[in-house]
């Protein structure tokens, strides 16, 4: 199983939430501590705010944070909101399939179990349980580990 970019950017970018001491972030922070683009940043964080992962705070000092809880952010849920399909072979998607072996093939069912349990395992963890090395993380990425008086 292969995420794309954009999957992994919204993970990272969920990740820098949680881990800022006072909650907020902007994205050219985020953005320049990953050393990606900006504008992808943009619309991940435009998407996971649709969604319901983060919310925006308007005005000076503002900037972007989580919604609800790292604790209550399961991993499956945004893997399932961000990625465009699970289509991993032709005979997922039925009004494309070509496949002369589909009528008896058996690999469908496989890969779909397969897949069903990748999404099972994501669906054990929170955000909380990626930022758990949550001071060695803020090192790594430059940030404070305590906000200042």
């Amino acid at each position: 199983m292969r995420l794309t970019l954009y999957t992994d950017l919204s993970l990272r970018l969920l990740m820098f939430l949680a881990l800022k001491p006072d909650g907020l972030a902007t994205i050219q922070d985020a953005a320049e501590r990953y050393r990606v683009s900006r504008n992808h940043l943009m619309k991940v964080a435009r998407q996971l705010g649709q969604t319901g992962f983060i919310e925006t705070v308007r005005g000076r000092g503002g900037g972007l944070r989580l919604s609800r809880p790292a604790t209550e952010i399961r991993i499956g849920d945004v893997v399932r909101t961000t990625e465009e399909d699970f289509r991993m072979v032709e005979c997922f998607d039925p009004g494309r399939n070509t496949c002369g072996l589909a009528p008896a093939c058996r690999l469908k069912g496989v890969l779909g179990e397969a897949l069903g349990a990748y999404l099972a395992a994501l669906d054990k963890y929170t955000l909380a349980d990626l930022t758990e090395q949550g001071p060695a993380m803020r090192q790594l990425l430059g940030l404070p580990e305590t906000i200042a008086a």
